[in-house]
């Protein structure tokens, strides 16, 4: 069992229902899924730097990445529908708490002059939004062996009904929020 999800099920859980009132623990707030995605601009002419990014996500997700089609034609940026032009993996159960725990632990203190993450990158809906601007504060990258220096975006998806929530769950979990 991931560290992150026992955790959850013995502090997080009580702390929450003590906080937010609820009466039942399967109305506290819980991880649904995390989305890493990158995008590579046009993948078919630069087609090294689309199988670089699905390697990436691979190896930092441990679970095959996939590549993105463009859903409809933009002649200003010579894309054409179907075209590949980015990468995605979603995570789900034990995978994606073992990620977030590699993300919390050690690729977040890596990022450079990082001085918190903005606590205001919810959705609404109680989930939340990150960009990272290098893929080599992952130590599953080496940084010999990157080409071509690609960021990504990772979402956290969870089943909190308003930001407050979300925040919760997550600072609970450990999220490096900026002091507001």
């Amino acid at each position: 069992m991931p560290k992150l999800l026992d955790q959850y099920r013995s502090e997080i859980v009580p702390a929450m229902s003590e906080r937010f009132g609820y009466k039942n623990d399967r109305a506290v707030p819980r991880l649904e899924k995390i989305v890493l995605s990158a995008g590579v601009g046009r993948g078919s002419e630069e087609k090294e730097r689309l199988d670089q990014s699905l390697a990436d996500l691979t190896k930092i997700s441990g679970q095959q990445a996939v590549a993105t089609k463009a859903r409809k034609s933009i002649a200003g940026f010579n894309i054409r529908q179907g075209m590949p032009v980015g990468a995605r993996v979603t995570l789900r159960g034990a995978r994606m708490y073992e990620f977030l725990q590699r993300l919390i632990s050690l690729a977040i203190p890596r990022i450079r002059d990082f001085r918190g993450l903005s606590p205001n990158a919810f959705d609404g809906n109680g989930n939340y939004a990150l960009g990272i601007n290098e893929q080599s504060v992952f130590p599953e990258i080496n940084p010999d062996d990157i080409k071509v220096t690609q960021g990504m975006n990772i979402s956290i998806v969870t089943t909190a009904i308003t930001d407050e929530e979300g925040r919760e769950l997550l600072r609970l979990f450990g999220m490096p929020f900026k002091s507001e």
